[in-house]
């Protein structure tokens, strides 16, 4: 099932997306049972396929692109944090950056795993048993304040508001058996920019969650963001950071695109 989240004559609803493009209304909650009422919706406003509890983001975990950041493949998932207001919905404008300026501010294209079931020190022959699904992310990042801003910690640079646009559907697993066979790419102004495979990771999604889950707990609604394969724009000669006017689209096989416009924040 692809389940989105939308807007309909002033309330919001979950519903199954189907190939023909229509909108059937769900009943029920998203972490819990969902029946299809089969009454076709009129989508007023695409939402974020959900409100997540925690954003977790993983680093330096496709082997080309820690080759392209001079980086030694690390030992362990390298684990940072988004804040829940850095969530926009497809379609939304990705913001740059002006109360607290960055002129580098980057995409990245990234499979999202949405947690379905409580997490707490999970075997990896069990880890995909607590997933409900998939969906496209985009975690924008400002290199300036990544590198220099944050006393060595990279979540300055990845928090501002609107750097993780998620979506357009939540594709539940039994339509993605293999999370770690996908292609996934980049598109900016119609250029392709990034164009791999998740089979590139380091750690795949059984061993992200195995690790993220040993001594934590990992909630329903947790989105996990898996990192992002070479060609991000500031390991480009000359680099290339996102401007106001761009248009990027992160698309993933079997779950869509994701789209965003990109603006200045008004101060």
């Amino acid at each position: 099932m692809k389940i989105v989240r939308f807007e309909s004559a002033g309330a919001t609803h979950l519903g199954s997306l189907h190939t023909d493009g229509r909108v059937t209304i769900l009943e029920g909650a998203l972490f819990g049972p969902l029946r299809d009422t089969g009454t076709v919706a009129t989508v007023a406003k695409l939402l974020a396929p959900l409100e997540p509890r925690d954003i977790l983001c993983i680093g330096l975990n496709y082997k080309a692109h820690a080759a392209e950041s001079n980086a030694a493949p690390p030992a362990h998932p390298v684990l940072f944090l988004k804040n829940s207001g850095t969530v926009q919905n497809p379609g939304d404008p990705i913001v740059l950056p002006r109360k607290l300026r960055s002129d580098e501010v980057d995409y990245e294209c990234e499979l999202a795993v949405v947690i379905g079931k409580t997490c707490h020190n999970v075997s990896r022959a069990d880890a995909l048993k607590h997933v409900l699904g998939y969906t496209c992310a985009n975690d924008v990042s400002a290199r300036d304040w990544q590198r220099n801003g944050g006393g060595g910690q990279w979540c300055r640079g990845k928090t501002f508001a609107t750097f993780c646009p998620l979506g357009p559907s939540i594709v539940t697993t039994d339509e993605i058996t293999n999370p770690n066979a996908l292609s996934i790419r980049t598109v900016l102004n119609g250029e392709v920019m990034q164009d791999w495979n998740t089979d590139d990771m380091i750690f795949d999604v059984p061993a992200i969650i195995e690790f993220m889950s040993a001594s934590m707990v990992l909630r329903p609604g947790t989105v996990i963001l898996t990192g992002t394969p070479h060609g991000v724009g500031f390991a480009r000669k000359p680099p290339v950071f996102l401007k106001a006017g761009d248009t990027v689209t992160i698309e993933i096989e079997k779950i869509g695109s994701l789209t965003n416009p990109v603006v200045e924040e008004r101060v």
